[in-house]
């Protein structure tokens, strides 16, 4: 058989003009979709819906927190996944005395429509079946813009929660003798998980004084935690203490003390969260949505840029207030807030010096019974190395702090508070001075 030249070069000329439109299709492409610019990414990392205790459909509250600016949100109902067959009976579910029944299934019906509400009447009680995440996702997810995060809230005895994100099968509660024993076996599930599946995940601790269940000298004994909230907005956990529990301020620097200074188990990072449980419809104000966040800055908003960010600290929490930078540069900790008009700014550089009085005694009841509770501890632990007032602020680092972290008060109060009065608030990350 003989080759004909022309076809041949017809055919490498063809081949040729492919490779280049491909190629330059796909630079475009590449342009159009992927940003190299850093961003600050909004989410709430501890929300409920009607797969436990909240009181509406994770769609309308999936709706909510995409419409109000939030980019990423992990639904963490309690000791259950959104996996699987899921039917309730609006009518007598955990909130339907509070709002949270069929009228909650109303607004369901009313914005998703016939077309995606599943119902049906059985014994003349309506049932309604709850869309697992891997239905529902593609409503909201747009890339760049919102993700859904797949959350666990693991609960367990002692009152002992734990949330665990990004997580890919349900994860039982693993119980345990004590309180830390139990945050322990639960917080090496979570890790277990990881190492089993490759998956990026992580582990953080709830609310450690709903009920005053957990102590800062039980956080800071945990091995592989590096989260817990030091804001939750749910008005029945006592962010602020009380008369003989330290407010989670206070609980954060002696974690973070004892951890970094006495115990070589690493940093401990602070989360704000919603833990929502009430929504529209709803008369019950205890647990609405929108209270405090986090903030993440990262190039990408996928569930594992924004897990990898948060593990190095490359976030800050916050109820209201924004930031457009904070860090460490040229021996200095800066923050600079992103202002409001007439908000006036009050920034606080806390921290411990490495040389402290780590002597603590224990609180007493009424009887002078040892409580169960954090021990009281030198002014040493947390000072406030330096106070200014204004949207920048620096502290210049002598060396002898063990960390560094800021906290910045407003002068606009919130408008939807944990507590009456609350004025907005942020938190960066603790900076760990070189031992």
């Amino acid at each position: 058989m003989k080759l004909n030249p022309k076809k041949i070069s017809a055919c490498f000329i063809s081949l040729l003009v492919f490779l280049i439109s491909f190629s330059i299709s796909c630079e475009n492409q590449q342009t159009e979709t992927v940003d190299t610019e850093t961003r600050w990414w909004k989410g709430n990392l501890h929300t409920h819906s009607l797969w436990s205790d909240g009181d509406h459909f994770p769609e309308v509250i999936t709706r909510w927190y995409k419409e109000n600016g939030y980019h990423f949100l992990s639904v963490s109902d309690h000791n259950i996944l959104q996996q699987g067959e899921m039917w309730i009976q609006p009518e007598f579910n955990h909130h339907a005395q509070s709002g949270g029944g069929i009228a909650v299934f109303e607004q369901y019906l009313e914005e998703f429509g016939e077309n995606w509400v599943e119902y049906k009447m059985v014994n003349d009680t309506l049932e309604a079946r709850l869309k697992p995440l891997n239905e529902y996702r593609h409503l909201f997810e747009e890339a760049g813009k919102f993700m859904l995060i797949n959350s666990e809230e693991i609960t367990d005895v002692h009152v002992v929660h734990v949330n665990a994100h990004n997580i890919l099968h349900f994860i039982p509660p693993q119980g345990g003798a004590t309180v830390r024993e139990t945050i322990q076996n639960n917080v090496n599930a979570v890790h277990h998980h990881h190492h089993e599946t490759g998956q990026e995940m992580f582990p953080h601790l709830n609310h450690p004084n709903f009920h005053f269940a957990v102590t800062a000298e039980d956080l800071a004994h945990i091995e592989g935690l590096h989260f817990f909230e030091v804001y939750n907005g749910h008005r029945g956990v006592y962010n602020y203490g009380d008369d003989n529990h330290v407010d989670l301020d206070r609980f954060w620097d002696i974690t973070l003390t004892l951890r970094l200074a006495h115990l070589d188990l690493g940093i401990m990072y602070g989360l704000a969260v919603d833990d929502s449980h009430h929504y529209e419809n709803s008369m019950d104000e205890t647990a609405l949505p929108g209270r405090g966040w986090v903030m993440v800055r990262s190039d990408f908003l996928t569930p594992e840029h924004i897990i990898r960010a948060l593990k190095a600290g490359n976030f800050y929490s916050t109820t209201g207030v924004k930031l457009r930078d904070f860090g460490v540069t040229d021996g200095e900790y800066f923050v600079e807030i992103d202002p409001e008009p007439d908000v006036e700014y009050t920034v606080q550089f806390i921290g411990t010096s490495k040389n402290h009085d780590i002597s603590s005694r224990p609180v007493l009841d009424e009887n002078g019974e040892e409580m169960r509770a954090t021990r009281i501890y030198s002014e040493e632990i947390g000072t406030v190395f330096k106070e200014l007032t204004g949207t920048k602020a620096s502290y210049e680092l002598t060396g002898d702090e063990l960390y560094v972290r800021a906290k910045i008060i407003s002068s606009k109060v919130h408008p939807n508070p944990f507590a009456e009065g609350d004025t907005e608030v942020a938190w960066t990350q603790p900076f760990v001075m070189e031992r």
